[in-house]
């Protein structure tokens, strides 16, 4: 079985609609070169979330860390559950809506209640992979109703007979301890879930995952030594949170209309990424690579590509501030 979130399995190419188009030095910057107080406002760290606390309580733990006031998470996890937590700085809160509806990975153990064979766990495992139904357990933040979700894939790690080390990649808004719950009822063993961590939020995994106290000696090191290093490892740009997104590239004169809330007409358009469809989220991008916004596609990659005029995307949430590139054209 593929052990890759759909998101990681998705391959795009550009397609330019203008070649060699003007990019100025003078305004904007590559987000990778930010000064450590803008990555502060527009920076996201791929958190360890540690056992005990919530994720909201984890979220302000990363504000003392940083002496900031602003962040949220991207996808709540229960106390006793550790690993991937996005949280988004300052400014950048609200890209981590980009990655609610992305995939997750989980690596887990389920306890079943009486032994079986590997073969008869395999049978029953397989069923549960694809579309299935789920009723939210009891102590839930959603509505108690029966929903599809997909599971991507559940791979058995280790077995004894009772105890499965597992691996699931799923939906976004999956519960894993009812997913454990009943695949043991299927089982007709009962059984619960007794450890879980997750491994992946849509591209963010655990190959460039900090702790709180990584985030704590980083900041310690930048404030009172001026040592940037550790900091910049432990700070994402926001533009990371957009990986799973397709990508428009804009003009430089199409810039600030769009940062004062104005929808993207197809003339401002630069070069754009393959696979977007229609009413799809996008990540307006400048040609530097910053975000500028995200938004709902109007067209296909292919239609914008070909159209002359027309609005492309309709803008929703901004965050490159006014300004940031000068006012040239309405697009």
């Amino acid at each position: 079985m593929s052990s890759l979130l759909p998101v990681e399995k998705v391959k795009r190419e550009i397609l330019n609609r203008i070649e060699n188009p003007s990019i100025s030095p003078k305004f904007g910057a590559d987000p990778g070169a930010r000064a450590i107080p803008a990555l502060l406002d527009y920076g996201i760290v791929n958190l360890d979330k540690p056992e005990g606390p919530t994720s909201h309580q984890v979220s302000y733990y990363v504000q003392e860390a940083l002496g900031i006031s602003k962040s949220g998470h991207s996808g709540t996890l229960d106390p006793n559950v550790t690993g991937v937590l996005p949280v988004a700085l300052g400014r950048a809160t609200r890209v981590v809506q980009a990655l609610l509806s992305e995939g997750k990975e989980y690596v887990g153990i389920m306890h079943l209640h009486k032994e079986v064979t590997r073969e008869q766990l395999e049978t029953t495992i397989k069923s549960f992979v694809g579309k299935i139904k789920q009723l939210p357990p009891i102590r839930s933040n959603v509505k108690r109703q029966t929903r599809f979700r997909k599971i991507y894939y559940f791979d058995i790690l280790e077995f004894n007979g009772q105890d499965v080390l597992f691996r699931t990649g799923t939906q976004a808004g999956t519960y894993i301890r009812k997913l454990c719950h009943d695949i043991g009822q299927k089982l007709g063993t009962g059984a619960h879930m007794s450890e879980l961590r997750r491994t992946k939020v849509g591209h963010f995994n655990e190959g460039n995952i900090v702790t709180l106290q990584d985030l704590k000696d980083a900041y310690w090191f930048w404030k009172n030594e001026g040592n940037e290093k550790f900091i910049r490892k432990c700070i994402l740009p926001m533009e990371q949170a957009c990986l799973g997104l397709g990508k428009i590239y804009l003009l430089d004169s199409a810039v600030d209309t769009i940062c004062h809330g104005a929808n993207l007409a197809v003339p401002g358009i630069a070069r754009l990424e393959t696979g977007i469809e229609k009413d799809s989220q996008v990540a307006l991008m400048t040609l530097k690579g910053e975000l500028i916004a995200l938004g709902k596609s109007l067209m296909s990659s292919k239609d914008i590509h070909s159209a002359g005029k027309g609005l492309a995307v309709k803008t929703d949430k901004v965050f490159m501030p006014a300004g940031t590139y000068p006012k040239m054209q309405k697009v």
